[in-house]
């Protein structure tokens, strides 16, 4: 745990985090590991404006933190856990560089291979969860995991269907088979797909020679509110709306 966090200290703001998590990204690369793709803080526009953000914010995530559960099914361990919480979001494989503005939801999707329900994991290392964005970015964007549930393929005749079935789905969140929360795609920047067009936009800006391309993954925001998580927990999402098949995730 960290008792202070980066923000705390006079000028460091967001460009000072992105040169953190740059650095992070290096020395995980050196030790091994590669970056696969990006998650996402904050796809809610009410937060932009309380916290005075012009767009959303982002972190690398990587190939020994992605789990992949075709049968929909998945067991977890996170090593050193310290604050753990659960969040249901929707997972975009990408095929190509995304075209189009970041209020394009459709130009998103067509740069979209495939989509998936997914469960991420997140891990705060600050006190009572209380951080600034920079924090956050600083923080590997407090990525502990992500399980990646049954792919579905972003065909162009489906694509009109799908940005509208993704701005109206719901998901109900279940805790050992106990209702816990419901969900909605519009709680991710109104869209996920809009999520991924913005994500997009704001990277294209911040980092040029870095543009969200071919073969990343990138993990939406989240559909409910994040829920504490340890082990011994089951947690089960269950989607209604969208042809996503539910995802069970054990943590041990």
């Amino acid at each position: 745990m960290i008792d202070l966090p980066p923000s705390a200290r006079p000028g460091f703001d967001l460009n000072a985090a992105y040169g953190v998590e740059a650095k992070l990204k290096q020395f995980r690369q050196a030790a091994g590991h590669r970056a696969v793709g990006r998650k996402v803080g904050y796809a809610n526009k009410a937060m932009w404006r309380a916290l005075k953000l012009e767009t959303l914010v982002w972190a690398h995530m990587y190939d020994n933190t992605v789990h992949f559960s075709d049968t929909n099914s998945a067991t977890l361990t996170v090593e050193h856990p310290r604050s753990l919480k659960i969040e249901p979001e929707i997972v975009f494989g990408l095929k190509q560089q995304v075209a189009g503005e970041s209020s394009d939801a459709a130009s998103a999707l067509a740069s979209a291979e495939w989509l998936a329900l997914g469960f991420e994991i997140i891990d705060c290392p600050f006190p009572e969860w209380k951080f600034q964005p920079s924090d956050f970015v600083a923080s590997f964007g407090l990525h502990a995991a992500l399980v990646v549930g049954e792919k579905i393929a972003v065909r162009p005749e489906l694509i009109a269907t799908l940005v509208d079935e993704l701005a109206r789905f719901k998901v109900r969140l279940m805790k050992s088979e106990e209702f816990v929360e419901e969900g909605f795609g519009k709680n991710s920047l109104k869209n996920p797909a809009l999520c991924l067009a913005e994500l997009s936009a704001a990277i294209a800006k911040r980092s040029p020679s870095h543009p969200l391309s071919a073969a990343e993954i990138v993990s939406s925001g989240t559909l409910t509110a994040g829920h504490s998580t340890g082990k011994g927990h089951v947690w089960t999402a269950e989607v209604e709306g969208i042809s996503l098949p539910s995802l069970t995730l054990r943590m041990t």
